[in-house]
């Protein structure tokens, strides 16, 4: 089965977690794909939509192979095994560190326009992207959210390979994924239209679901 686009995933996704996912919950999204996805959900179960931004730490000759992860308030974390089969130093993590706190600013300041991070202390917290291929990112997400102070953090995703799940159910309190094919392939191949997400569309929902949020007499648009 293929999703139309993203926002087609995130309401067969949403309905699925209206009859199953926690109470009260913020709605995190990664992004940028995983925005439009949360945007539908956090509409239905009518709840607050943020990014959860996390970046990277990649190794300093092979940056596609990750060391740790960064997130937001400070929160960092590092295959410390990595770092020591690699003897990556202490200038040399961080270099990679500060270059990956500017990028992850930057996001949140092109992404929030200037709105502070929703709060998550104490919440349910429905962490959403579009797909998974290796997990290592959502991984990192359930991690920056739970040193966030969430009570529970939800993986829901509309598709992931069968051992990405099995992964993150070791770290998530409960995940949730449409489809878990044998045979994956790309996350793209499961969606008619996986067109890129642009920034300008990221921020362009946030605002939305804030606006919808704030003002109960706004009409709460599906977004086509």
């Amino acid at each position: 089965m293929t999703y139309r686009d993203r926002h087609d995933a995130g309401r067969q996704l949403a309905a699925e977690l209206a009859m199953t996912g926690p109470a009260d919950p913020v709605v995190l999204a990664l992004p940028r794909g995983g925005v439009p996805v949360a945007y539908q959900v956090a509409r239905v179960l009518q709840a607050p939509l943020d990014v959860l931004i996390v970046r990277k730490l990649g190794h300093p000759v092979q940056p596609e192979f990750a060391i740790g992860a960064l997130g937001e308030g400070g929160v960092r974390f590092l295959d410390d095994a990595s770092i020591d089969e690699f003897d990556i130093s202490t200038r040399e993590l961080q270099d990679v560190t500060e270059i990956e706190q500017a990028e992850l600013r930057r996001r949140s300041q092109r992404y929030r326009r200037g709105r502070d991070p929703v709060p998550i202390e104490g919440r349910n917290v429905i962490l959403v992207d579009d797909g998974l291929a290796t997990g290592s990112s959502a991984r990192a997400a359930v991690e920056v959210a739970r040193q966030r102070g969430a009570a529970q953090v939800v993986l829901a995703v509309p598709v992931a390979p069968e051992s990405a799940v099995a992964q993150l159910r070791r770290v998530a309190d409960t995940v949730l994924c449409m489809q878990t094919p044998r045979w994956f392939g790309s996350v793209g191949s499961y969606y008619d239209d996986f067109e890129q997400t642009t920034d300008e569309e990221v921020a362009r929902l946030l605002d939305r679901a804030e606006a919808q949020r704030t003002d109960a007499t706004l009409p709460i648009s599906e977004v086509d």
